[in-house]
This record gives structure tokens, C-alpha cells and sequence, in this order.
């Protein structure tokens, strides 16, 4: 065990902590130079296009006659809880800052997690190849806020490689072995996992005491479930299997559970042969969603197939919070929590590639606090079909967040102003350096839900940056927003907004549904409704066939006669309930993102 360091990479997004892997991996040997890619050890096709980190991914490195388990981390505000799993499974952490950028939102964030897990801190600065690169002003912030001196700080270039080496040198230096008894009775903690459909749930591990051995029999502390180690081994970053993992080590351990509700990330795993009380270690904080919306399938017959894919889903993404949901006009379904937007659009996207799933989504809606007048104890509300007439309600309660935004100082005023048409509650100013500063803010979570991080990035001409995290819950004044499309109501596009924006609201979204909406043979009505009082109106005009083109000479009558015969025809068509619209997904998908 003395010769095992286990760390991983924290950084703000785009600073780089995928490209470092990639050199770690070449300059310790792991990856055969003809088989090395770029972002190697983003594995989903999701991450190499959007080139960004989504899954946390463990990988083994072999160095001077160490061990070194790396866990490459997502950056992202929205993938904070994968974060905070890999710095369970560690000892160290690098924290990488951009020289570009200096020190961001989620750098913070991501070494706050750290320091609460006693973790030993490498400090990294990176990109110094670059023209644009401020080094000195770069290592002076990480020396501010981290108390360390500037001696401690390794510079690197992650793309060349030049300056990797010491960091290697520096973790086998500085990170401590892991503590553990090998001699004990077997605890390991389930940090992630997902499903083979061939060998069931595949657990990813970290040992703590004792030794694992393929074929030995497991079971799980909080469910208490018991099956047997079809297989162990290490990550090279693929599956490379090994006769055990031993205490301090971080590997896989194939379970043959084929219920993912019996294998959970957080719980336990120790021998079922076990005499002695094994004592659970410490989880994971249960995850907060901070989003709510519903998914269902675009055909009825697939609810299953949604339900399936979503358990395996949920195991190779532990923030996701599901509960089932029925709804008049889209069938059965499931009301997901999310940690954001982006955790959404990517979910979506998963299910769609990886399962090949057609689905609806309802635009998104954080979870409101009903206090009704019979009094009672208050009901949490997470779609906004499930808001009680105003009669009914006493009070409603919205949730909001701690929100701090790090801007250049040249752009304070565009973002306070921003901050605050969001109805943002301005709290204190501090300086990192004499050209950036941190605005500590209070805000409603509904305010950044939508547009906030863009704009913020275009008034900063994208060196904004942004975190947050819960805070309470306060009073607000919201009504329920629905929408009708050619007379009927469309629940996927209701919505909950204040009341003082529910017109501008209500006119955005009919607006758009005109630019968006295929024509049809008929009228096609836009109606923006609250409480059965129409706020906002658009109309799609008929596509109108020609059904005079055959027609040549002759008394005008004739012609007449046809079109009557044709307006006939669709006040027929919209009688017998042919009037409905197909609204396509790619509508949904505008919605979500206006």
C-alpha cells in the first residue's frame, strides 16, 4: 500500500484536466503511442463533441515502481456531484488553473469539496504556451488563495507536455499512501458503476480494508443484497482484469446484480462470508435536484422501454432523481430531477443515442413550496400541473441560491445590471486581483435556469464565470402559464412564471411557436392562457391548395363554388378533432432553450 497514490484532476470547465490526463497517460506508458487519442479518457461520444468532461473515469498509471490511480473530473457547475464522488475515493487533488483565465467559479467550488475532504492540494498552472498566457498573475491568485508560496506552484503546458514530469514526482512526493488494513474484514465504496447487458451491474470501487478476489461471494451493507465477484480488476482505462484488489486500490468489481435498484452508488461492499459487524462507510450526501421536468415517450407503446433505460441510466448517473408521472394528454411517463439544463440536455441526449428513445420534454420548472389556506403542513410542487388554483393557496414559496459570479472588473456594471433585472439580491463585492472580482449574490434558481450563463458570457465576452449552491426558500408571486395550440391545451408547454412577466412570457413563447410550427390546411390558433383569460394570441395562417388550378374560363361561380366546397371541408376536418397539431420535439427543444 505504500507504494499507492490515489488523486485526481479539479478544474473550472476548458482549463484543460482531460488534456493533462492525456499526457499522464503517454508519459507513464499506459496508452501505446499508435492507439493514443485525444480526450482519451472521455468515453462517451457526447464528450468528445462537445469537448467537455460529463462522466468522472478512473484510470491506473504505472510509475518508478508506484501505483497511481487517477480520476479525471467533470467541470462543469452541473456535474458538481461527480466531483464530490471521485474526492471520496482520494488523497490527493490537482488543482489546475487556466494561465489564460486565471481562477474561475467552479475552481473554487471544486477545491472547496476538496479542503472538506482534507485532501492534499497540488496547485497547477497550465497553458503557459499560450501568448495570451499571465503566469505571475496567475500563480500570485492560487498563492492568495490557497496560502501556499509560489515556489509550490508547478507550471505547466498540458498540450506540449513541457513541465508534466514534476507533477508526477510531486504527487508520489506529497500525496500520502492511503491508510487501510489489509488484514481487516473487506469495506469498499461504490464512488460510480454501470450496467453490461451480458455480466449486469459493474461496480467501480475503492478499497478501503481487506482483499477482494474474484468468484468470493459480496454483499452490499444498505440493501443487503448478496451475490458473487464474477470478476475484479483495474481500469488501463478499460476493464483490464486481475485476481484481486487489494486495500488502497481502485478498481472494478463485475457483481451479477441484474437489478440496478440493488446496487448503489454510496453503499458498502464487503464478503457475504463475513462473520464480524462490518461498519458502513461514510456515503454520499443525498443529491439535490435543482430542475424538475417530464420525459415521456413520443410513443405509448415504449413506457417500458423508457422505465429500463432509465434504471441503467441512473446508474452511470447517480444525480438523477426519477419518480413515475401520468398526464392526461401525454400518457405515463417519469418527473426527473435534474442538477441543471445541461444535466437535462445531456440525459436526453443519452437516452436518445444509447437507447434510441423518442421522447417529449416538458420545459423545465424548479420545486415550489405550497402552503394552502386550510392550513397543513406545506407541499413541495415539482410541474406546474400540479399548482392548486390561487382560491386554494395561502402562500407559495420559490427556492433560491448563494450565487457568486467571478467577471474581469471593466464589466461590473453590465453584470450587475444583468444580476439585476434577474432579481438578484446584491450581497458584497470581493477582489481577487486588482483587474477581476467575485459579486456574492442572492437570486430565485428560476432566474438562471434559462438564459443566464449565455448572457453572462456574452457581456463578458466569455470570461464570466458562475457558481452556486442552495439556500432557502421565499415567498413569490407566480402564476401558472398554459398554452394552446388550435383550441387545445398543450400540458408539456404549461409553465410556472411571475406574475408581473407572465404577458412577456406568454407573447415569447406563442411568437415563437408561430416561427416554429409547420403550416397546416387550417387556421392555427396561438393562445397564451392564465386562469381561462387569454394574456397572448398568434395565429398560423392555412396552407391554402389550389383547388381552382384546374380550372379555365367559365362563370366565376364555379370557382366560388369550390372554395366554399374547400372552407367546408376544413370546419369538418377541425370538427371531427383533426385539428390537433403534431408539435415536433425540435420545438420542445427551442422552448427549453429560450
Amino acid at each position: 500500500m505504500k507504494n499507492i497514490r490515489n488523486f485526481c484532476i479539479i478544474a473550472h470547465i476548458d482549463h484543460g484536466k482531460s488534456t493533462l490526463a492525456d499526457r499522464l497517460l503517454e508519459l507513464t506508458g499506459t496508452i501505446e503511442p499508435r492507439k493514443m487519442t485525444n480526450q482519451i479518457l472521455d468515453r462517451l461520444d457526447l464528450e468528445r463533441e462537445r469537448g467537455i468532461t460529463i462522466k468522472l473515469t478512473p484510470v491506473r498509471l504505472k510509475y518508478r515502481g508506484y501505483e497511481l490511480n487517477l480520476i479525471d473530473t467533470p467541470g462543469h457547475v452541473d456535474f458538481s456531484y461527480e466531483v464530490s464522488r471521485s474526492l471520496a475515493a482520494v488523497e490527493g487533488a490537482i488543482l489546475l488553473v487556466d494561465a489564460t483565465q486565471g481562477i474561475q467559479a467552479q475552481t473554487l467550488a471544486n477545491l472547496y469539496l476538496a479542503i472538506e475532504q482534507n485532501l492534499v492540494i497540488i496547485p497547477v498552472v497550465n497553458k503557459i504556451d499560450l501568448p495570451a498566457a499571465e503566469v505571475e498573475k496567475t500563480k500570485g491568485e492560487i498563492v492568495k488563495l490557497l496560502g501556499c508560496s509560489a515556489e509550490e506552484i508547478i507550471c505547466i503546458s498540458a498540450k506540449t507536455g513541457e513541465g508534466v514530469p514534476e507533477i508526477l514526482e510531486r504527487i508520489i512526493k506529497v500525496v500520502p499512501a492511503p491508510a487501510g488494513e489489509g488484514n481487516k474484514s473487506l469495506r469498499a465504496l461504490i464512488f460510480d458503476s454501470n450496467y453490461d447487458k451480458y455480466r449486469g451491474v459493474v461496480a467501480h470501487i475503492r478499497v478501503f480494508d481487506g482483499v477482494i478476489h474474484q468468484g468470493e461471494k459480496i454483499k452490499l451493507l444498505a440493501t443487503g443484497a448478496i451475490s458473487e465477484a464474477l470478476e475484479v480488476g483495474f481500469f488501463d482505462p478499460d476493464y483490464h482484469k486481475s485476481r484481486e484488489l487489494q486495500a488502497g486500490e481502485i478498481g472494478y468489481v463485475v457483481t451479477n446484480f441484474h437489478e440496478v435498484s440493488e446496487c448503489r452508488v454510496g453503499d458498502t461492499l464487503t464478503l457475504a462470508t463475513e462473520t464480524q459487524e462490518v461498519i458502513p462507510l461514510k456515503g454520499y450526501a443525498e443529491v439535490k435536484p435543482m430542475v424538475f421536468a417530464g420525459v415521456f415517450p413520443k410513443e405509448g407503446d415504449a413506457f417500458e422501454d423508457l422505465r429500463e433505460a432509465m434504471g441503467r441510466l441512473k446508474l452511470n448517473d447517480a444525480a438523477l432523481v426519477y419518480e413515475p408521472e401520468r398526464s392526461q394528454a401525454l400518457g405515463y411517463g417519469f418527473r426527473c430531477g435534474f442538477l441543471g439544463l445541461l444535466h437535462l440536455e445531456i440525459f436526453q441526449e443519452r437516452l436518445r443515442r444509447e437507447f434510441n428513445l423518442d421522447l417529449i420534454v416538458t420545459v423545465p420548472s424548479v420545486a415550489y413550496k405550497i402552503y394552502r389556506r386550510n392550513g397543513g403542513e406545506p407541499e413541495i410542487i415539482r410541474s406546474p400541473q400540479q399548482l392548486p388554483s390561487g382560491a386554494e393557496i395561502d402562500r407559495l414559496e420559490e427556492p433560491w441560491v448563494r450565487l457568486d459570479i467571478i467577471t474581469p472588473k471593466n464589466y461590473l456594471g453590465a453584470v450587475m445590471k444583468l444580476a439585476q433585472e434577474k432579481r438578484g439580491v446584491y450581497r458584497n463585492t470581493e477582489y481577487l486581483d486588482e483587474t477581476r472580482v467575485i459579486l456574492h449574490y442572492e437570486m430565485p434558481l428560476s432566474m438562471i435556469l434559462t438564459d443566464f450563463y449565455d448572457k453572462l458570457k456574452s457581456l463578458t465576452s466569455g470570461y464570466g464565470s458562475i457558481n452556486y449552491e442552495m439556500l432557502d426558500y421565499r415567498q413569490a408571486d407566480v402564476v401558472r402559464l398554459d398554452i394552446m395550440v388550435a383550441d387545445h391545451m398543450v400540458e408539456p408547454l404549461a409553465t410556472i412564471v411571475y406574475r408581473d412577466e407572465a404577458f412577456k412570457r406568454g407573447k415569447e413563447i406563442v411568437t415563437l411557436l408561430k416561427e416554429s410550427l409547420p403550416r397546416e390546411m387550417f387556421v392555427i390558433k396561438l393562445q397564451a392562457v392564465i386562469g381561462g383569460q387569454i394574456i397572448a394570441a398568434e395565429r398560423i395562417s392555412a396552407l391554402r391548395k389550389d383547388v381552382t388550378a384546374k380550372l379555365y374560363g367559365g362563370d366565376v361561380t364555379r370557382k366560388r363554388k369550390l372554395l366554399e366546397k374547400q372552407r367546408r371541408g376544413k370546419k369538418k376536418m377541425m370538427a371531427l378533432g383533426r385539428g390537433q397539431v403534431d408539435i415536433p420535439s425540435e420545438v420542445f427543444v427551442k422552448l427549453l432553450k429560450h
